[in-house]
């Protein structure tokens, strides 16, 4: 379907050729950053409590958030988005609320180190050690001690699927189930290797052609892309993954390898839930989930998180 008209009006907004500049981190986190609601037009939550998680690495800030009083929660680990180099605590506020709310989970949104301060491998290590100390601390969590669920955007759905190979490996605990929304998984830009690189590429707010830049920070190194943590797609073997919600936008380009992710998980005999979302662009949530034809996202998550 052609893109929905209260976006096509934002995106015919926009300037219709623009200088290529440099990216530089912080101005660039001063734009994402920005949130598009105040706290007090928010979706409310019963109690969110702001904590520092200690590992040997650093010190991570996380924001926990109850979706009511009770003894007994499962536990939701919210990784965000950004490219790996911006995105906090509080860019994401106004979607994890009402993914609280409609899931019953207790959700942990974790403030990774970010890149270029922090490259590969800081971020996969920080939202791994997060999630191992919630389950570590299972009473003062009020943790069910069962179900214990991944979240992510963007790069933040390349989180989730990368702690689910990396706990696969360890063994130190299970993830029960992942929500990838619009997730990057090939952080290899040499070649546009999705048709949706190509088909969505330019115009639609992420514009192809500045992903690798985008992606570089995180890559400091001479990191290998080929690398599954790195590149989760890249991976073969999926067998024994946690049950999957993929969640997709038609004019994303990132979508054909959210949809082809999905497909590699199902032929390993992972349980799958693959939607694709008509008519919007990459990173519409808490952005256009005010228009009605997006607002389910956050009921379909919590439907596919409680079944």
């Amino acid at each position: 379907m052609p893109v929905h008209p209260e976006i096509k009006k934002i995106l015919d907004s926009l300037p219709k050729s623009q200088p290529k500049t440099k990216v530089i981190p912080e101005e660039h986190r001063k734009m994402f950053d920005a949130p598009v609601l105040p706290v007090e037009k928010r979706v409310q939550v019963y109690s969110v409590e702001e904590r520092t998680v200690p590992t040997a690495e650093a010190d991570i800030p996380i924001r926990i958030y109850t979706p009511k009083e009770g003894d007994s929660f499962p536990i939701l680990m919210y990784f965000h988005g950004g490219a790996f180099f911006s995105g906090t605590l509080d860019s994401h506020d106004e979607v994890i609320r009402p993914i609280c709310m409609e899931s019953g989970y207790k959700v942990i949104s974790v403030g990774f180190r970010l890149a270029p301060e922090h490259p590969f491998p800081a971020a996969l290590e920080d939202c791994y050690n997060v999630t191992k100390w919630a389950t570590e601390n299972r009473g003062e969590l009020k943790w069910d001690g069962e179900t214990l669920a991944l979240a992510g955007d963007s790069s933040g759905g390349n989180l989730v699927a990368a702690v689910s190979l990396l706990a696969r490996e360890k063994q130190e605990f299970s993830i029960t189930k992942q929500v990838l929304y619009y997730p990057s998984l090939d952080l290899d830009f040499s070649e546009f290797r999705y048709p949706s690189l190509v088909e969505n590429g330019k115009g639609y707010f992420v514009e192809s052609d500045q992903l690798a830049e985008l992606n570089s920070f995180y890559l400091l190194g001479g990191v290998d892309t080929d690398n599954p943590l790195v590149s989760p797609i890249r991976e073969e073997n999926l067998e024994g993954l946690p049950t999957a919600l993929i969640i997709t936008a038609e004019y994303d380009p990132f979508r054909d390898e959210g949809e082809l992710f999905a497909g590699n998980l199902k032929k390993c005999g992972v349980h799958v839930e693959t939607i694709r979302y008509e008519g919007v662009t990459h990173g519409f949530l808490g952005k256009f989930t005010h228009l009605d034809e997006y607002k389910d996202v956050y009921k379909r998550t919590g439907d596919f998180l409680k079944s």
